[in-house]
């Protein structure tokens, strides 16, 4: 789905139809790699309310791509950053970093890669409350979350204040971390995020 409210040039990917027709399958798009079998794109998912990659296999029905400069690619990323949630995120050593575009991703403990696809990322906390129930909260409606070891003490943007620990999504040994945009994030880097700290290193994060 392209942002409605895009003014900033940036890649556009179509596909040319069987009838010779060209189809357009994603704007506001950056390319990142493309050979004779693959091309790799990322976007902004409007549902996910975060950056995602797709990787389309060329197929007997061509894709072509029509590219933005590196100023076009820089300006789409800044739109993208006004879109996602914002978090200001401070480590254990009492640094903080603003983030853009925030999500939750799960690894192996101390590893790299997306750990299950299983195990999808998420702007949700899935939190197990004190008294034994179970949430997930969406990150719209947290105001700041207070980590000490594996205690979550969550403030909500109605005021209202929750405890209890974070609840791993599956059984398999994971390690969660938080995943984000600085002002330092290169368009066309591979990945979707160039911040990423397990959750277990941040102290606080406060959601604009």
């Amino acid at each position: 789905m392209p942002l409605a409210t895009s003014s900033s040039a940036a890649d556009t990917i179509f596909q040319t139809a069987a009838q010779g027709k060209q189809v357009v399958i994603q704007r506001d798009a950056i390319v990142v790699r493309e050979d004779s079998s693959l091309l790799v794109y990322k976007h902004f998912d409007l549902r996910e309310r975060r950056v995602t990659k797709v990787t389309l296999n060329k197929g007997s029905l061509p894709y072509s791509v029509a590219p933005s400069n590196p100023a076009g690619r820089k300006g789409i990323v800044e739109i993208w950053k006004r879109f996602g949630y914002t978090a200001s995120a401070t480590d254990l050593s009492g640094k903080t970093a603003r983030i853009f575009d925030v999500f939750l991703d799960f690894y192996p403990p101390g590893g790299r890669g997306s750990l299950l696809e299983s195990v999808p990322p998420r702007t949700t906390l899935p939190v197990l409350l004190e008294g034994g129930a179970a949430d997930e909260i969406d990150f719209s409606k947290i105001d700041r979350i207070e980590l000490q070891g594996d205690r979550l003490q969550i403030t909500l943007r109605n005021g209202q204040a929750e405890a209890g620990k974070f609840l791993m999504p599956t059984d398999q040994p994971a390690e969660v971390r938080m995943l984000g945009i600085t002002d330092n994030y290169d368009p066309a880097s591979d990945d979707v995020f160039d911040y990423s700290l397990p959750l277990r290193q941040i102290k606080e994060i406060r959601f604009e």
